[in-house]
């Protein structure tokens, strides 16, 4: 029996696929490739099912014979090693992004004699449609929490951004861009302390408010699906940090991040590694994530004790380690990334990233880094734009400007809203 090759996603499966799946078999034994969350992430957002759950329902389905993992979306590694007589796929890969992909799928199949067949794209259904609406049902808790691990485990580098409001939470839940074939957008967000608190124009008042803080995280969860880092501070008390993480996994949220301030205080190490320790018996959810983080100041020459502490807190049950700080060329995070990663190669490293910063994302992940967080940068950013708006109101030759303004940003923001006018 002649040999078929399908690749496919397999995230929302419609009657598209079922399409396909049918035409192949006609043409002989079929083998689907689903694509693995790594694939799938490193052109557009990670799928809602994980590659063990799309993999069962592909499987599930009549006429395929086996499935297996396409870890790329080149599909040349798997051809070359089951040398299929046909690859079956829909004709929307005749012209665009994809047009490249199924050239070297020809080219491919040519050194044996296989042949690309492509059906006709189903009318009626879009995949983007599809996700789309989903996206506006919403997500529950327990999808939210996990997609945090699910990212780093998919991803070289995961990309979170400060968020501090139900409206930022939206922009970063919608803005991406299109760069080189690829979807560039960010992958979660970071409720930071400082921000949460100058927002309320309040100063930073530690963890120790943690009901106020939650009102405004509460705007943004119903209102995204992305995961959720919340910025613990310094955790507080020991039994109100238990409470905490208790409070966060029923949120949703995928991980909290306290920080043990020895930049200003060297003492406290054994307290500190107690706290980690409670926070980690207080945990129900096995996808909730307790982050250590820690402080290097520019220039630091006290690499090894940083080094120490952080490895006490990985051996205290701290999930990840989160740096801070640095100086402008990032060596001080470099030599700290080169360090920790000889004794620990798998233990995920956050990073938060200044606005001084000359470092990339490619050589972060390059050191080992496995997510960069741009802590303070939308509050910051709109601050001089309010004042500047606030200022052209009060001018006289800028009332007209500032109200064209105000009128472009208003329906951009409604836009964003589900349900929004």
């Amino acid at each position: 029996m002649k040999s078929v090759y399908c690749g496919m996603s397999a995230d929302l499966i419609h009657h598209g696929h079922l399409n396909i799946i049918h035409e192949a078999m006609k043409l002989g034994e079929v083998t689907v490739g689903v694509l693995t969350d790594q694939a799938i992430a490193s052109y557009k957002r990670l799928p809602y099912l994980t590659y063990e759950q799309r993999a069962e329902i592909v499987s599930n389905i009549k006429g395929v014979s086996r499935v297996i993992p396409q870890t790329t979306l080149d599909y040349v590694p798997n051809l070359e090693s089951l040398r299929p007589d046909y690859v079956v796929h829909g004709d929307d890969w005749l012209d665009g992004v994809q047009k490249e992909t199924r050239q070297r799928v020809v080219d491919c199949l040519a050194k044996w004699g296989g042949k690309v067949v492509d059906i006709p794209y189903t009318p009626g259904i879009s995949s983007t449609a599809l996700n789309a609406e989903v996206r506006e049902l919403g997500t529950t808790p327990e999808i939210r929490q996990r997609l945090l691990r699910r990212l780093i485990a998919a991803k070289p580098i995961v990309r979170i951004l400060e968020s501090h409001s139900g409206l930022t939470g939206l922009i970063i839940e919608n803005t991406k861009i299109k760069l080189n074939g690829k979807t560039e957008e960010f992958d979660g967000m970071w409720a930071s302390s400082i921000t949460d608190f100058a927002s309320k124009g309040k100063p930073d008042i530690e963890a120790a408010d943690l009901t106020t803080r939650l009102y405004g995280l509460s705007d943004a969860l119903e209102c995204t699906t992305k995961p959720v880092i919340f910025d613990g501070s310094t955790g507080g008390r020991l039994e109100h940090f238990c409470f905490t993480v208790r409070t966060l996994e029923r949120l949703g949220v995928s991980a909290v991040t306290i920080e043990d301030k020895a930049d200003w205080n060297l003492d406290g190490l054994e307290a500190f590694c107690d706290k980690i320790k409670a926070g980690k018996k207080a945990q129900v959810a096995g996808d909730f994530m307790i982050i250590a983080r820690c402080g290097i100041t520019a220039g630091a020459k006290e690499l090894d004790g940083i080094l120490s502490r952080c490895l006490a807190y990985i051996e205290s049950g701290a999930d990840a380690i989160m740096i801070r700080g640095g100086d402008e060329s990032g060596d001080d995070i470099r030599r700290f990334c080169s360090e920790f990663r000889s004794t620990h190669p798998s233990v995920p490293l956050f990073v938060t990233v200044a606005s001084h910063s000359r470092v990339s994302e490619e050589e972060l992940a390059s050191w080992g880094v496995n997510a960069v967080i741009y802590a303070d940068y939308l509050l910051r950013s709109s601050y001089p734009a309010m004042v500047k708006t606030v200022k052209s109101i009060l001018t006289r030759h800028g009332a007209k400007e500032a109200s064209e303004l105000y009128c472009m940003g208003i329906q951009e923001i409604l836009d964003l809203i589900p349900g929004g006018r």
